[in-house]
C-alpha cells in the first residue's frame, strides 16, 4: 500500500511540475496583441482589427494594383491617403484619395464604423476590388455624403468603382 502512495506521490509531481513548465502559446499572442495594441493606440484611434503603421504600400503602388484588377478580383493592401468623404449618417464607409483616382471604403461585416466628422488621413488595410456601381446605388451613397439634390440629379450612369474592404483602420488622434 505505502509502494502504491509513493508511487502515486512522484507521478502527481511530476506532472505538477510539467504543467508549470509548459508554455500557452494563445496566452502570449493575446499579450503581444495587447502590447502591440497599446503602442498603435497612443499615436492613433483604431477602428476594426489591431493594424500597425509599418509596411504601408505607396500609394502609387495600390492605384497600380487597383488598375490591375479585373472584375472577380482581389488582392490585400495596407496603405494611408487622405479621406475625401464620410458617411455623415452612421460613419459606415468612406473615400480615400489615391492620386486623383477615390477608393469607396466598406468596413467588414459593418463590424464597426468610422466617426461622421473624420477628416485628415486614414491608414487602411483590407481587401482591395473593383466593381460597377449602379446609379441607384451612387444617388443613395450621394445622399448619404451630404451632396444637394443637384448633384445627385447629375448621377445618371454605373460606374467602375475602386473599392475596399477593411479589415482595421487608423486616424491620428
Amino acid at each position: 500500500m505505502k509502494t502504491k502512495l509513493i508511487i502515486l506521490a512522484i507521478a502527481l509531481i511530476s506532472l505538477s511540475c510539467k504543467e508549470q513548465t509548459e508554455v500557452n502559446t494563445g496566452d502570449a499572442e493575446v499579450a503581444v496583441a495587447k502590447d502591440l495594441a497599446q503602442v498603435v493606440q497612443a499615436d492613433y484611434a483604431t477602428y476594426g482589427a489591431v493594424i500597425t503603421d509599418q509596411n504601408l504600400m505607396a500609394v502609387s503602388s495600390v492605384k497600380e494594383q487597383y488598375k490591375n484588377l479585373k472584375s472577380g478580383d482581389s488582392v490585400t493592401v495596407k496603405f494611408k491617403a487622405p479621406i475625401e468623404a464620410v458617411c455623415k449618417s452612421m460613419g459606415c464607409w468612406m473615400r480615400l484619395d489615391i492620386g486623383g483616382e477615390e477608393v469607396y471604403v466598406k468596413f467588414k461585416d459593418y463590424a464597426f464604423f468610422v466617426p461622421t466628422d473624420s477628416d485628415g488621413e486614414a491608414i487602411v488595410e483590407g481587401k482591395a476590388f473593383v466593381e460597377e456601381t449602379s446609379v441607384d446605388e451612387q444617388k443613395h451613397l450621394a445622399e448619404d455624403g451630404g451632396l444637394s439634390a443637384e448633384e445627385i440629379a447629375a448621377i445618371t450612369e454605373p460606374k467602375r468603382e475602386f473599392k475596399l474592404m477593411a479589415t482595421g483602420v487608423l486616424m491620428e488622434k
